[in-house]
């Protein structure tokens, strides 16, 4: 561990990355207890200051993916997987009404992260002014998932020791690497469409190489805030990946922000929980409209999960259903 940390902490930009099976095997040990506290804040401290080389995050995210507790498959069309392990500190968090849109479509929703937002307004807190609990046993969430097409898993019910690593990030004072870990994984085992927010448009290209690699179904775009829901004053664009397949759903088209769209209606006026909630509960019910940025994430969730037949269909319905989402 000493010598990981070493290469990890270098200088030399070409010396400190690790390759997949020593990721694989350092984040192994993280996530099961074999490294004392000391090398372990020193190993997450080192991984917090720079960003994670795709064979990092592959090696990391493979680890991560032998832990979990899976689900059996829903009924339905392909479940949606959607993290949420950042909290939005400076605007409303919506990812709630990405997910309670496609659960009110059919699609059945899994939302797993921590309880608390990291400083931020977690999505967990939104979904509880929605009716949307956090369940406490994998069963009550397989339940949920059947019976109103949407459960909130927390991390600790998921992956216990993703969980404990996630929640180091208060005692070390910096995010750790399992937040961008946490997106990658499958909770069905390789079967769910994956909402992949980047961070950052340069991180999105470091993810795709993962994605590509991986198979499966990945819906990869630039998160707000690091939440699973784009800016709804942005227009990023959205890469659908469908096993070695890439395709480019949407391209990045930046709108200009305007100062006013909160007061005007446009977005919740307060990013509190109750203010999120309310506004969220108006857009479903149809007497607010639904940011477009959030809308074309619907239709790209849609046309990957196999809701739709192709991808004009998709943005069809999303355009039709957009106003009925409350009785739906």
């Amino acid at each position: 561990m000493p010598h990981a940390i070493k290469r990890i902490a270098s200088r030399d930009t070409g010396e400190r990355s690790l390759a997949e099976p020593e990721a694989f095997e350092v984040f192994s040990a993280a996530l099961d207890g074999g490294i004392d506290e000391f090398e372990l804040g020193a190993l997450l401290g080192a991984l917090a200051t720079r960003p994670l080389a795709s064979p990092e995050l592959a090696g990391f995210r493979r680890a991560t993916q032998q832990r979990l507790n899976r689900f059996g498959l829903p009924a339905g069309p392909r479940p949606v997987a959607v993290p949420s392990y950042c909290g939005a500190r400076t605007q409303a968090n919506l990812m709630p009404l990405v997910a309670l849109a496609l659960a009110r479509l059919g699609v059945p929703v899994l939302v797993h992260g921590p309880l608390e937002g990291q400083g931020g307004v977690a999505s967990a807190s939104v979904l509880r002014e929605l009716g949307v609990f956090p369940n406490a046993t994998l069963n009550d969430a397989s339940d949920a998932l059947q019976a109103s097409r949407i459960a909130f898993v927390p991390t600790a019910l998921l992956c216990p020791a993703l969980a404990g690593l996630v929640s180091l990030q208060a005692r070390l004072g910096v995010p750790t690497c399992a937040r961008e870990v946490a997106p990658l994984i499958d909770p069905f085992g390789g079967a769910a469409l994956k909402l992949v927010p980047a961070g950052s448009e340069n991180r999105c290209e470091a993810l795709a190489s993962v994605l590509a690699g991986l198979g499966g179904q990945a819906l990869l775009f630039q998160g707000c805030e690091g939440e699973a829901y784009p800016d709804p004053l942005q227009r990023p664009a959205m890469t659908l990946f469908d096993g070695g397949e890439r395709v480019t759903l949407f391209d990045g088209h930046a709108q200009p922000a305007s100062p006013g769209a909160a007061r005007a209606g446009a977005l919740p006026e307060q990013p509190d929980a109750k203010a999120t909630a309310a506004w969220i509960e108006q857009v479903l019910a149809g007497r607010q409209p639904m940011p477009l940025p959030i809308a074309n994430l619907l239709a790209c969730c849609l046309f990957g999960a196999g809701y739709a037949e192709d991808f004009n269909q998709a943005k069809a319905i999303v355009a039709v259903r957009a106003h009925t989402l409350s009785t739906a």
